[in-house]
């Protein structure tokens, strides 16, 4: 349990939230709720063994945190929690709730035991498979999403992985509990890239070699067939630049070609080499407080860090924007 201030909310409060939930404690020396919640909470803390941390602040000693989140929420009385995740406010409760209620609050936002591990040994199979021992990384993802199987970094990262070693088979056995997401009138952007992804390294064990479509090429320019066939083997050989340098050229020379595969493929390969940014969490009202949604972000809060960008994603997002327009 920490402590809040207007000195240490940035440090401790919104710092320590973009790596695991804080419940934020709204309380005062007067509020007999607030005594009888207080324990409680701190238990919940101790019984949770690290998967949220609980911080207090006094609302009478730090008016201008209670007060903003307060108005933030439509909340005019305390006890008052506030969770934070991911550098921002995002649920709350009033009142000294018994603690299975809390109970239920706190697994809204906070993460199981399995999640947790599952996201640790995703971690350390990317390691893995930076320093070339792919079996044991292959391994790890595998353990790590029968631990969750909402770990979609880890479901990815074998996909790639499995392609990376021609299994085409094995990465789509990997790759159908989330195949429906890459469906409909609105796929979404990742589960559809990797779609395409394992599309092109299917096409390429059965298509045309690779001197055969270049001479293809060499004789015809815009042979469009050919040079995609060719994209896709580079693509299914990892070697993803070579592979967007031949569908520019197939952009550059008939954007509309074969109902614009050629740049439906290219923002694919872009988004496969992406690693996911952390997503800013939006505020949610409170339970039973009307109105909250209408109420201002507040102004406190940190921002959330982003990792700089690939120069190499940036240099051929460039490329793609040059020669759509």
């Amino acid at each position: 349990m920490i402590d809040i201030t207007l000195e240490n909310f940035e440090s401790d409060l919104i710092t320590t939230s973009m790596q695991v939930p804080v419940l934020l404690d709204i309380w005062a020396e007067w509020c007999g709720p607030c005594k009888s919640l207080g324990p409680v909470l701190e238990r919940l803390e101790e019984e949770y063994a690290g998967r949220f941390m609980l911080a207090k602040v006094n609302a009478d000693e730090q008016q201008e945190i209670a007060g903003q989140l307060s108005q933030m929420f439509g909340v005019r009385s305390i006890p008052f929690c506030v969770m934070f995740v991911g550098g921002q406010p995002v649920d709350g409760f009033v009142g000294a709730l018994p603690a299975e209620k809390i109970r239920e609050f706190l697994d809204k936002h906070v993460p199981g035991e399995g999640e947790i591990a599952s996201a640790e040994e995703t971690t350390e199979a990317e390691e893995l498979a930076e320093e070339g021992d792919l079996d044991t990384a292959a391994a790890k993802l595998e353990d790590a999403l029968a631990k969750d199987p909402n770990n979609d970094e880890a479901r990815y990262d074998l996909i790639k992985l499995l392609l990376s070693e021609g299994q085409v088979e094995a990465a789509k056995h990997v790759f159908l509990p989330i195949a429906g997401r890459a469906t409909g009138p609105v796929p979404e952007a990742r589960p559809l890239a990797f779609s395409r992804y394992i599309s092109a390294v299917q096409a390429a064990r059965q298509g045309r070699a690779p001197q055969e479509l270049e001479a293809a090429i060499s004789a015809n320019k815009r042979d469009f067939a050919a040079r995609f066939e060719l994209a896709q083997l580079f693509w299914a050989a990892s070697q993803p630049t070579m592979a967007m340098d031949e569908l520019l050229e197939i952009i550059m020379r008939d954007k509309a070609w074969n109902e614009e595969l050629p740049r439906k493929t290219y923002v694919a390969i872009l988004e496969v080499m992406t690693k996911p940014q952390p997503k800013p969490v939006a505020g949610k009202p409170v339970a039973g407080a009307p109105g909250a949604q209408d109420k201002p972000k507040l102004e406190i809060a940190g921002k959330v860090e982003i990792t700089g960008n690939d120069p190499v994603i940036d240099q051929y997002r460039r490329k793609l924007s040059m020669a759509l327009f």
